[in-house]
C-alpha cells in the first residue's frame, strides 16, 4: 500500500513538473503579454516576469514595447514642378497598446512600412523640389501626421519620421550647379561694381584735394615711380606732363576745323623762276596757274614750233602758253580745266545749225 502511494506521488510530481514546464512563461521587461484562451482575448495583460498559462488552452503573444527603427525603401516620384526624384526615409515608432497591436492588425510592422511608403510618395507629389531640398522639417511633420492617423487604431504611435536622402538626375544636378555658379558670379559682379563706385568717389575727393595743392600731384607721381621701380628694376619710367598733351590738342583743333569746312589755304605769291612744286591737294585750276576760281582759265598751248598768235588749220587763233610757265610743253601738266573752257567757248560761238 505504501509502495503504491509512493509510486502515485512520483507520477503526480512528474505530471506536475511536465505541466509546469509547459505552462511556465517568462516575459521580459520591455515586453507585454496578451493571452488568448480558446481564441478569446483575456482582459488581463501579463506584466514582465514569470507567468503561467494553461497548456493547449491559452496562447500567449508577446509584444515588444521598444521604439522600432524602420527604414523606408527609396521611392521614385515626380514633384509638383515636374522633377523626377528618388527619396528614402526612416521612421521611428513604438507600440502603446499591446491588445490593439495583436487584435486590430495582423502584422503591425508590415502595415506601418506600407503606410510609410505610400505617404512618402504622396508627400513627394505635393511638394516642390526646393521644399524637398531646403524645407525638410515641414515635410517631416506632414509625413508624420499622414502615417500616425491610421496607426493610432493599431495601437502604434509614430515617434518621428525623417527624410534621409533626395537623389536627383545628373542633368538636374548640372543645371543646379550652373544656376548656383551664375548666382555667385552675379553677386561677385555686384560687389565689384559697388567697390568701383566707392573707389571712384574717393578718387574724386582725392582729385579735389590735389587740385587745391599742385605739389601733392607731383608727390603722388614720385610715389608711383618709386612703386614701379621697386617691383621691376629694369623698367624705366619717364613722367610726361599732361599739360603738353593738352597744348598739342588745342593746336590740332583749328586744323581739324579747316579740314571739316573744306577750306584750303592759298600759297603765297612767288616768282615764276623760283616757284616750287605744287602743294599736295591743290585743285587743278590753281596748279595750272589760275590764282582764283573766278578768273578765266588759260587756253591750251598750240603745237610746238608755232609762232604766237598764228592761226590754226581750222582758222581759229592758236592758244598762247600761260604766262609765267617757261617749261616745255612735254613737261607741263595737263590743262583739264582750260580744255573744258575752250570747248565751251567754241560751242557757244558756233551757229545753231552748225551743232547738228
Amino acid at each position: 500500500m505504501v509502495q503504491e502511494l509512493v509510486t502515485a506521488a512520483i507520477v503526480v510530481a512528474c505530471l506536475g513538473g511536465v505541466y509546469l514546464a509547459a505552462a511556465a512563461r517568462v516575459i521580459r521587461q520591455y515586453e507585454r503579454g496578451v493571452v488568448l484562451r480558446l481564441g478569446r482575448l483575456r482582459d488581463e495583460i501579463r506584466r514582465p516576469g514569470f507567468t503561467l498559462v494553461v497548456p493547449a488552452v491559452d496562447r500567449l503573444h508577446k509584444v515588444n514595447m521598444q521604439i522600432v527603427t524602420m527604414p523606408v525603401p527609396a521611392q521614385d516620384g515626380i514633384t509638383r514642378d515636374n522633377v523626377t526624384v528618388r527619396v528614402d526615409a526612416v521612421i521611428y515608432f513604438k507600440v502603446v497598446d499591446p491588445t490593439s497591436a495583436v487584435i486590430a492588425v495582423e502584422d503591425y510592422r508590415f502595415a506601418v512600412s506600407q503606410m510609410a511608403q505610400t505617404s512618402l510618395r504622396s508627400i513627394i507629389g505635393k511638394s516642390d523640389l526646393d521644399d524637398l531640398l531646403s524645407n525638410r522639417e515641414k515635410l517631416n511633420q506632414g509625413l508624420e501626421v499622414m502615417i500616425d492617423s491610421p496607426a493610432v487604431s493599431w495601437g502604434v504611435q509614430i515617434d518621428r519620421v525623417e527624410i534621409k536622402d533626395v537623389s536627383l538626375p545628373e542633368t538636374m544636378k548640372r543645371s543646379m550647379a550652373r544656376q548656383a555658379e551664375a548666382d555667385r558670379e552675379r553677386r561677385a559682379r555686384v560687389i565689384n561694381a559697388d567697390a568701383e563706385l566707392q573707389a571712384s568717389k574717393k578718387l574724386a575727393q582725392a582729385a579735389g584735394e590735389m587740385s587745391a595743392q599742385p605739389s601733392a600731384l607731383q608727390l603722388r607721381l614720385l610715389q608711383t615711380v618709386v612703386a614701379v621701380a621697386a617691383e621691376k628694376n629694369s623698367t624705366l619710367v619717364l613722367p610726361f606732363p599732361v599739360e603738353l598733351l593738352r597744348f598739342l590738342e588745342r593746336a590740332q583743333q583749328p586744323a581739324d576745323r579747316e579740314a571739316a569746312t573744306g577750306r584750303v589755304r592759298q600759297p603765297p605769291p612767288a616768282d615764276d623762276a623760283g616757284a616750287g612744286p605744287t602743294p599736295r591737294g591743290t585743285p587743278p585750276e590753281i596748279a595750272g596757274g589760275q590764282t582764283s576760281p573766278d578768273e578765266p582759265a588759260p587756253q591750251a598751248p598750240g603745237p610746238v614750233g608755232r609762232a604766237p598768235g598764228a592761226a590754226a588749220a581750222d582758222g581759229r587763233p592758236a592758244a598762247e602758253p600761260p604766262p609765267g610757265d617757261a617749261r616745255p610743253a612735254e613737261q607741263r601738266p595737263p590743262r583739264t580745266g582750260a580744255s573744258r573752257t575752250r570747248v565751251s567757248e567754241d560751242q557757244s560761238a558756233s551757229p545753231p545749225f552748225a551743232r547738228h
